[in-house]
Parts: C-alpha cells; structure tokens; sequence
C-alpha cells in the first residue's frame, strides 16, 4: 500500500471491522512504527465498539425476556432523579421505548459523560413510544416523607403514560419494591440492565439539571447551577449564611442556624 502514514492513519480510524480486516491484511508487512501503532489502535477502537455493542443488546434483550415472561411485550420503564439534594424537587422519569429501535450510548445516567445526556435524552424522548417527567416539590416532599413522595411520583407517571394511549404490561422499576402497581417487576441496579429505565434515568436526570440551572438565576448564590442542590461544602455554606430558599426540603436541612430570608 502506497501510502503516508497519515492517510493509512486517516483510513483507519474511520474504518469499520470489515473495511479494517481489509486494511489489516494489506498492512501486515509495513514496518513503520506510526503505521504499526495506528493498526493497534484501529483494533482497540473496534474491540471498544463491539464490547459496546453487546452492552446496549443484553440491555434491551433482558427487558423483552422480562417482559416475554409475563406474557407482554409494552415495558414502562421508571427511576428516579434527586432523591439526596438539600433542594429541588425531586424528579421521575418515565419512559416506553420502542424496543426494535436500540439508542446508542443508553445507560444509567450517571454512566453517561455529561455532554452526552442532553443528546442521548433527546433521542429518547423523540423515539420513545412514550415518555414523562414528574416532580414532587420541596415541601411535598418535607409533608410526604421521600417514601410517599416517590409512590406519587411514580404513580403519576404510570397515569400520564397510560393516559396517553399506552397499554403498558410491564412496569419496571430500579431498586427494591414499592407496591405501585400488579404489573410491578423490580430490578436491582435496573438502570444498569434495563433500556427504557436506563432512558428513564436519563430524561429525569436532564430535565431536572436544567430546571436546577434555571433554579439558580432565581436564587443565585446557592450554586444550583453546579451542584444541582445536593449538599457541597459552598451551598451548605451558603445555607449558613443566606439562609433557606422556598427551593431548601427543610426536613433534610437541620443544621441550618438560620431558617429563611426569602
């Protein structure tokens, strides 16, 4: 092959796994370091993607399994966002995937770099057979307890999805039971081994971020733009100082000396 080791490096790194057995074999006697290293790393990339590949497969494999055992096919996917923060609400996302059409890169949100959620939510929610957010506010959460606050939020989008026109068969919920509902199927880790509660996951956990960052312009100083309202050493300081906002769960917020100023 007659050619610099730039442009064998160029093929090589936008090859697929045929095109590459291809370059491979045309390469294997090029001893040139650059055109050796750039073969590796060729082999690395495609390992990395076929390893992917199964991934996001068995995750969507394991939900129609789950599904096929319980005679249905139409999986409703939950999981919640925000249960810890000293503020904010806390947030449900709720989602029916299309189970044929796998969305690369789904995962539990907090496998996901943040500058792919936004893309790979938007994905969701255009794919989606179906698909919700429900919040509990702060003093809803401090009358309710999190227990309660999360079977209302739960409930709510199981009612919101249905009232959609979606008959779900399955409802699929991260975590240990909740006796929400006769279709309840609980996963342990589910937003690691389950498309739609992974899609779940990553609606609820945009959504919720962006309204924190919105949050923040209204009560600037707080740091809700980067902290999301979980308990870092400068909002807890902040507290201490400013006092709570009407966005504070009082109930989580005991070792603020000062109460409010809003």
């Amino acid at each position: 092959m007659d050619l610099t080791v730039p442009e064998i490096r160029q093929k090589l790194q936008t090859a697929d796994a045929a095109e590459f057995a291809v370059l491979e074999r045309s390469l294997v006697a090029d001893t040139r370091k650059g055109v050796r290293q750039a073969v590796e790393v060729a082999r690395r990339r495609l390992a990395a993607e076929r390893e992917e590949e199964a991934r996001l497969a068995g995750m969507y494999a394991f939900e129609r399994e789950l599904a096929a055992e319980r005679g249905g096919s139409v999986v409703l996917g939950l999981d919640e966002v925000g249960r810890g923060p000293l503020a904010g609400p806390l947030a449900v996302g709720g989602v029916v995937l299309n189970l044929e059409v796998p969305i690369a890169g789904l995962n539990d949100s907090k496998q996901v770099r943040p500058e792919d959620r936004e893309r790979i939510a938007a994905e969701v929610r255009e794919g989606a057979v179906a698909w919700t957010v429900q919040y509990v506010q702060p003093d809803e959460i401090d009358r309710l307890g999190m227990t309660a606050a999360l079977r209302q939020a739960f409930r709510a989008a199981i009612a919101e999805v249905e009232a959609a026109g979606v008959s779900v068969d399955v409802v699929l919920l991260d975590g240990n039971p909740l006796h929400l509902d006769e279709r309840e199927v609980n996963v342990v880790k589910g937003d690691g081994k389950c498309a739609s509660i992974a899609a779940a996951s990553l609606v609820a956990k945009v959504a919720r971020d962006n309204l924190m960052v919105e949050y923040a312009q209204l009560y600037p100083g707080y740091g809700f733009e980067s902290n999301k309202g979980y308990g870092s050493e400068g909002h807890m300081e902040a507290i201490r100082e400013k006092g709570l906002t009407p966005l504070h769960r009082r109930s989580f917020c005991s070792f603020a000396a000062q109460e409010t100023l809003f």
